[in-house]
């Protein structure tokens, strides 16, 4: 009899791509398994899954708007809806295992489905957990997290430490970086910096990188600098030879193998991946998260001497500061680099497959 899987969690991609590379590995571990997706209606994964090659299926769901309350009158009607409409979708497709990733998505989904005794599996990207995530781990079968400080907000005998999914090109080794520098048409012989703010940018480290820039250079860095598509039009004139301001970066693996230094803001997803990469970092958590989880990320990371982690409100004053006693000292590099590699976790997804794979026996 072929395996059906329901995946559910969305959002933001901190919570697609996990789903996206459990939903690879369970394909190819049960080539014949039918794989649903289950979203939130309007958001980013109902276009993002579809084009990575899965069905899914959108649920009216979502969160109150702390700031416009009355805005949100339907939302207890849309939390209903949701919920029924969970509930014959897993009546009809009756899947041996539903998986949740976090976000509004996964909420109706896992709670359907652990009322009708469908084995669940939460995965807990965060060092601090989701309020989603929190509820329904109470009555998830199991819960597989990336930090070991999350089992106090979970049964601690259903918590495994599996790391996060990570996207299939950073799990082999990089391109060799003096290769890459070449490649991106930097100088091989000089020091790289790779900025990264997200996809639509990251309006704070654009701000300090614009003011910063000059002295940078005078540094010895040279820059790779992904601003956003929100900020192209106002950095990406600015661009020059030795400082390379992009909306996106398409390729990278190879911007990953250039870099020297990583600036970063400190989302799990990215985290993972920087631990895989072993790179020095530089992390400046968003305060506009909730519950303030990039903070929580990013500090599980310096305390154990993996990474820098720089306040947005102290960017002013210590960014240039970092990033000079950090082109000085290359043993202290190096050191960054090897500690942040002590925490990757390169088989989690396949480690994550395999909780799921018991939880159907």
């Amino acid at each position: 009899m072929n395996k059906t899987f329901i995946i559910s969690g969305g959002g933001t991609g901190g919570h697609i791509f996990p789903a996206l590379s459990i939903a690879w590995e369970l394909q190819q571990r049960y080539p014949d398994s039918r794989i649903q997706f289950i979203g939130a209606k309007g958001k980013m994964e109902m276009d993002r899954v579809p084009k990575a090659g899965f069905d899914i299926i959108g649920v009216p769901i979502g969160g109150i708007n702390r700031q416009q309350p009355w805005k949100s009158w339907n939302v207890p009607f849309k939390l209903v809806y949701a919920l029924w409409r969970c509930r014959s979708i897993l009546r009809k497709l009756k899947p041996s295992v539903v998986i949740g990733t976090g976000g509004y998505a996964s909420g109706p989904a896992l709670f359907m489905a652990q009322r009708m005794g469908i084995p669940t599996l939460v995965q807990e990207q965060n060092s601090y957990a989701g309020i989603t995530n929190i509820r329904l781990g109470a009555k998830a079968n199991l819960i597989c997290t990336a930090y070991k400080n999350v089992e106090r907000f979970f049964p601690s005998d259903k918590v495994r430490l599996t790391g996060n999914p990570i996207r299939k090109e950073f799990r082999s080794p990089l391109p060799n970086n003096v290769d890459s520098k070449k490649k991106l048409g930097f100088d091989a012989r000089k020091k790289v910096l790779l900025v990264l703010g997200g996809s639509l940018g990251a309006r704070a480290i654009n701000a300090q990188m614009n003011a910063s820039l000059d002295i940078l250079r005078g540094q010895g860095w040279q820059i790779l600098w992904q601003c956003g598509k929100l900020y192209e039009k106002e950095y990406v004139p600015n661009s020059s030879d030795d400082s390379k301001i992009q909306a996106f970066i398409d390729d990278m693996a190879t911007a990953y193998a250039a870099a020297d230094v990583i600036v970063s803001r400190a989302g799990a997803g990215t985290l993972s991946e920087l631990c895989l990469i072993g790179k020095a970092a530089i992390l400046i958590p968003s305060p506009n998260v909730s519950e303030d989880h990039q903070t929580h990320n990013a500090r599980a990371l310096s305390d154990n001497g993996a990474a820098i982690l720089i306040p947005e409100r102290e960017l002013a004053k210590r960014f240039e500061i970092e990033l000079a006693a950090l082109a000085k000292n290359k043993a202290r590099r190096n050191r960054l680099g090897e500690n942040i590699k002590k925490l990757g976790r390169p088989c989690a997804t396949e480690d994550i497959v395999d909780h799921i794979t018991r939880l159907m026996k």
